[in-house]
């Protein structure tokens, strides 16, 4: 029981700063699913290949949640989202496949890099010139490849990533927020079915998982996340973003200190 109500406790805030911060919830939902699972002593080895298959598995339904409360003020531009997909699927499915042939150990250490990377442009509010327009297919299915094959070792939704690049494009901020939340799902579909597939042959996964996605903490964490996204949705268009970003950027920067001193 104790555990269950950790999930939802954990999907609760992770929908809300998928609305509320266009950034996903995946950024803590992977660092807590570590510490989590290692409670529950699941192998050690496949602790990380879980946490980022679950967390991804979650974010399907999170960003499904987030997407239409964003459209219901307009805020997507289903443009970009259909010209970055096939590039994102790609991405994503190719690198979930390169994680579950990947150690556990250089799985979360990539993943530290990529909270202290994301905590500094939140502190500094690092964000591009909008000096350019979008590029054309091919650019536009070079970018998706990237943002998938990076969201998929880290476990995201991949805003950390598309929001800039909107940003660089002339997409002004709350619609850039808004069509990474449409963005998020493609990446969470072939993530989710990349890390279950690859997963179905590892061999000691403990009872209730699908490949390398762990099914009570998806149950868990997608109810709560369904529920709050849209609250976080609806506060993004009222409230000071970028200062809620810098202490969400402090958080990242404590968890991630402690990933690293566990691998330390």
């Amino acid at each position: 029981m104790l555990y269950w109500l950790s999930y939802c406790a954990l999907g609760a805030c992770a929908g809300m700063l998928a609305g509320l911060l266009g950034v996903g919830g995946g950024l803590v939902i992977v660092p807590v699913l570590v510490f989590l699972f290692t409670a529950q002593h699941l192998p050690t080895e496949y602790i990380l290949h879980l946490a980022l298959g679950t967390s991804l598995s979650t974010i399907m339904f999170t960003s499904i949640s987030s997407m239409r409360a964003h459209n219901s003020h307009g805020a997507v531009e289903w443009r970009i989202v259909r010209r970055i997909t096939p590039g994102i699927l790609v991405g994503t499915f190719l690198g979930s496949w390169v994680a579950a042939h990947l150690s556990g150990r250089f799985l979360k250490g990539f993943f530290v890099l990529f909270l202290f990377y994301v905590a500094i442009q939140m502190i500094l509010d690092i964000k591009p010139k909008p000096h350019r327009q979008l590029p054309g297919a091919g650019g536009m299915f070079g970018v998706g490849n990237v943002i998938g094959g990076i969201s998929s070792l880290v476990g995201i939704g991949g805003g950390t990533m598309s929001v800039p690049f909107m940003l660089w494009c002339n997409v002004p901020l709350h619609r850039a927020i808004g069509t990474s939340a449409a963005i998020g799902f493609p990446i969470a579909l072939a993530g989710a079915i990349g890390y279950a597939a690859n997963g179905l042959m590892a061999s000691s996964l403990p009872p209730f998982t699908f490949g390398f996605v762990y099914l009570p903490a998806l149950l868990g964490i997608t109810v709560a996340s369904v529920v709050t996204a849209p609250l976080g949705a609806r506060l993004a268009h009222g409230l000071p973003v970028g200062r809620l970003k810098k202490g969400f950027a402090v958080l990242l920067i404590v968890m991630g200190a402690k990933m690293l001193f566990s691998l330390i």
